[in-house]
C-alpha cells in the first residue's frame, strides 16, 4: 500500500552504541537529522525528520526512509515493544504529500522488469541499491576532480556539444540547423577540442564529458554516456599510465578494498594469442595454448590444411573438470557458437580417468604426440580440451570467446572460477595503427582514431608498409572490460595530412581546422578517456551500466519514461528545411 511522505517531529530513545558524529547537513525547514544518523548519543534530544514511509505495521510503528537510511518511529501506545535499537516517539506528524498506488514496491528484493523500472525511473531511483550506486559515483568523480585539479594542476574545460561531422570512428548524431542542408553533429568525444586546447597552451585539461554515439541496439551501450576525458602536453605513454593509476587509487571507494599499482601490461599480440581478445579477463586461467608444433607431424587433414595458411596455427583451451560440470548440450552449444560467430570448427578432446585421451583425433596421433599434447595443455583427469585450427587471428578469437562462455557455464554449474570481489586491471599496449577494412581488406582504417601517433620505432614503416606499424595507443582493461583508452597524438601537421590522405584515403579538408592548428607549433601531447559508466558499474558489481545512470535509455536507445524520440510536426520541421516521408505503419501510429 502506498503511504504518504511524512514530517515527524519527535523525541526518540535508543539502545545502540555511540557512533562517530554525523555530517552537518543544511536543514530543510526544520529538519534536524537524517534518517540514517541517529545513534545512542542522541538519546533525549528532540529531532525533526523528513522522509517516505517504508513500512507501517500494526498501527504501532513506522519505518521512515530518506537518502541516508532508515529510522524506526514509534506511535505512542500504553505498552512499548522492543521493535528496534533506535526508536523515535512521535509527537506530531504532518502529511506533506499523498501518494497513489505505486506500480511496484520500493523494495530491493521485489522483482521488477527493466522496462517497468525505466518507465517509472523516478520511483526506481528511490531504491537503496540505485541510490548507493549514484552516490558512490558522485563520490568517485569528486575525488577524481580533487586529484586532477588540486594535486596535478589540471584545468576543467567544457567543450561544445554542437560541432561538425568528422571522418572515422562511430556514427554520430546529426542535429539540423536553420541553414538549408547544413547539420551540426554531436561529438562522439571531445577529441579534437582537447588537442586544440593543447595547441592553445593549457597544458593539462580534463572534463567530465558527455559523449554521443548513434550505434543503434548494442548490448549494454548507451547513445549518450560520460567520460573522464584527459589530455596533457609534453607527456609520454608511461607518464599517462602512471597518472591514471594514481587517479584510480586516489578515487577508489574504501568499501571496495584497495588496488595495487602499477598495473601489469600486455601487448596486443600477447593478449590475442593467450586470451583471444584485446580486453582479457585475467581473473582466471584457461589460456589459449599453441599446439602447432605438437601436431605438425600428424597426418590429420585439417591440421595440415591449417598450417598451409600464411598465418596458420593450431591452438586449444583446457576446460578444468569439464566432464563433471559441462553437459553434452553445453559442449554442443560451445561448438555451435564458434561455428556461427567465427565460422570455426572445434574438435573436442577428453582426458579419461586412466589418463588416456578420448577424441576423433586420437586414432591419427601416436602415443608420443598424445603425451606431448597432454603435457602442453597440462591436462588432468576429467578435463575437456577444445581445439581449433586455421588462420591465427580467427582461431584465437574463436577460442577467446569459448573461454568466456565456458567460464560462465562452469560457474553456473557451481565451480568457483572468478572472485567477484577481485579487481584485475591491465594495460594493453602496442596495438596496430591500422586494420584492414572488413568490407574491403585492401583498404585500411584506423585501429583507434586517425590522430593516433605511430610507435617511435615504426615511423619509417608508415611510409613504406603501414600495415606493420604499431601505434602509441593503450587501453585500460578491468576484469575483461575496456574501461579506458587513449594514445599519444600526431603533433606534426605533415604527418597528420599524410595519414588522412595517403593511408586512410580521407578528405583532409574536413579536418583543415585541426591540421592548420598543428602548423602553429603544437606541442607533443597525448591523453586518455575513462568510461565512467562502465567503471562505476564494475565497482558496484551492477549487471548493466543502466544501473549506474540516473536516467538511462533502453536497450534500443529509447527513453521509456518520456517516450523519446518522438514525432515532430511538419510545421516544426519547416524552419530546418526538412521533410519526412512517413512509412505507413508510422503514419497510423502517429494518428493514434
Amino acid at each position: 500500500m502506498a503511504l504518504p511522505r511524512l514530517l515527524v517531529r519527535a523525541l526518540h530513545r535508543a539502545a545502540a552504541a555511540a557512533a562517530p558524529a554525523a555530517p552537518d547537513f543544511n536543514s530543510f525547514v526544520t529538519r534536524t537529522n537524517t534518517c540514517g544518523e541517529l545513534r545512542a548519543a542522541h538519546v533525549g534530544q528532540k529531532v525533526t525528520l523528513y522522509g517516505w514511509v517504508q513500512y507501517q505495521r500494526q498501527g504501532l510503528f513506522l519505518v521512515l526512509r530518506d537518502f541516508q537510511g532508515l529510522t524506526q518511529v514509534i506511535i505512542p501506545q500504553d505498552e512499548k515493544m522492543p521493535t528496534g535499537d533506535i526508536e523515535v516517539k512521535a509527537e506530531t506528524a504532518e502529511i506533506l504529500n499523498s501518494c497513489k498506488k505505486l506500480p511496484f514496491e520500493i523494495k530491493d528484493f521485489i522483482k521488477k522488469s527493466e522496462a517497468l523500472r525505466m518507465q517509472y525511473r523516478y520511483l526506481d531511483l528511490r531504491s537503496s541499491r540505485l541510490q548507493w550506486a549514484l552516490r558512490l559515483r558522485s563520490r568517485v568523480v569528486m575525488r577524481m576532480r580533487e586529484y586532477l585539479c588540486n594535486l596535478h594542476g589540471f584545468v576543467d574545460v567544457e567543450t561544445p556539444t554542437l560541432f561538425k561531422r568528422t571522418p572515422g570512428g562511430a556514427k554520430e548524431f546529426l542535429v539540423p540547423s536553420r541553414e538549408a542542408g547544413k547539420f551540426y553533429s554531436l561529438p562522439q568525444s571531445p577529441q579534437q577540442f582537447k588537442q586544440l586546447l593543447m595547441v592553445g597552451g593549457l597544458d593539462r585539461y580534463f572534463q567530465v564529458a558527455r559523449c554521443y554515439r548513434d550505434e543503434g541496439s548494442r548490448p549494454d551501450r548507451q547513445p549518450e554516456f560520460t567520460q573522464i576525458d584527459i589530455e596533457m602536453s609534453f607527456i609520454d605513454q608511461a607518464g599517462i599510465q602512471r597518472l591514471i593509476e594514481g587517479l584510480l587509487q586516489h578515487s577508489w571507494p574504501e568499501e571496495r578494498g584497495s588496488i595495487v599499482t602499477p598495473f601489469p601490461s600486455m601487448t596486443y599480440e600477447e593478449a590475442l594469442a593467450e586470451y583471444g581478445t584485446d580486453k582479457p579477463d585475467t581473473r582466471f586461467g584457461m589460456k589459449i595454448v599453441d599446439v602447432s608444433e605438437v601436431l605438425r607431424g600428424s597426418n590429420i587433414h585439417f591440421v595440415q590444411n591449417a598450417l598451409s595458411y600464411p598465418h596458420g596455427s593450431i591452438r586449444a583451451i583446457c576446460i578444468p573438470q569439464g566432464v563433471r560440470y559441462l553437459t553434452n548440450k553445453d559442449l554442443g552449444s560451445l561448438k555451435e557458437s564458434a561455428k556461427s560467430q567465427f565460422n570455426q570448427e572445434i574438435m573436442e578432446i577428453i582426458c579419461r580417468p586412466d589418463g588416456s585421451l578420448k577424441s576423433l583425433l586420437t586414432k591419427f596421433l601416436s602415443e608420443k604426440e598424445q603425451s606431448e599434447l597432454i603435457q602442453a595443455l597440462n591436462m588432468q583427469e576429467g578435463d575437456v580440451v577444445l581445439l581449433a585450427a586455421g588462420e591465427h587471428k580467427q582461431v584465437c578469437s574463436a577460442l577467446g570467446a569459448l573461454r568466456l562462455l565456458s567460464a560462465n557455464l562452469l560457474e553456473a554449474a557451481g565451480l568457483a572460477l572468478r572472485d567477484p570481489t577481485a579487481f584485475h586491471f591491465l594495460w594493453v599496449v602496442d596495438f596496430p595503427l591500422f586494420f584492414p577494412k572488413a568490407e574491403n581488406p585492401t583498404e585500411l582504417e584506423s585501429a583507434h582514431h586517425p590522430f593516433t601517433a605511430p610507435h617511435p620505432s615504426d615511423v619509417s614503416l608508415l611510409y613504406s608498409d603501414p600495415t606493420k606499424v604499431r601505434s602509441q595507443h593503450y587501453d585500460l582493461v578491468l576484469n575483461g572490460n575496456e574501461v579506458g583508452g587513449g594514445s599519444i597524438r600526431i603533433h606534426s601537421a605533415e604527418q597528420q595530412r599524410f595519414v588522412l590522405e595517403k593511408v586512410l584515403k580521407e578528405d583532409s579538408e574536413v579536418l583543415s581546422h585541426l591540421i592548420e592548428a598543428l602548423e602553429f607549433g603544437a606541442p607533443p601531447h597525448g591523453g586518455i578517456a575513462l568510461g565512467l559508466d562502465r567503471l562505476i558499474s564494475l565497482i558496484v558489481d551492477a549487471p548493466s551500466i543502466r544501473d549506474v545512470i540516473a536516467f538511462p535509455k533502453s536497450f534500443r536507445g529509447r527513453d521509456l519514461m518520456g517516450n523519446a524520440p518522438d514525432y515532430v510536426t511538419p510545421e516544426e520541421l519547416e524552419p530546418y528545411h526538412i521533410q519526412v516521408s512517413w512509412p505507413l505503419e508510422e503514419k497510423e501510429a502517429k494518428k493514434n
